[in-house]
């Protein structure tokens, strides 16, 4: 909810798995949240950074790590580490 200045208010704000699209709920206590930053040509940081935030059920499955190959592949972090296999 936002006040008139378009400021958000609310109290708490659910995030969502950016594997599996699920909310994440306050009590899911085993949700990470992984900040990646870019970088320049010099490897130095740019002070923009993309967020991933993982579930619980997907780290309980075992699958964090194919997680965010998929994802940060799909977003340019990544080349020819993460392929599509059943």
């Amino acid at each position: 909810m936002e006040n008139d200045k378009g400021d958000i208010v609310d109290l708490y704000i659910p995030r969502k798995c950016s594997a599996t699209g699920r909310l994440i709920t306050a009590k899911d206590h085993a949700s990470v949240q992984i900040n990646i930053g870019d970088v320049d040509a010099n490897g130095r940081l740019t002070g923009s950074s993309k967020a991933y935030a993982l579930s619980g059920f997907v780290r309980g499955l075992g699958e964090a790590d194919d997680s965010i190959n998929r994802l940060a592949t799909q977003d340019g972090y990544l080349k020819n580490v993460w392929n599509y296999s059943q």
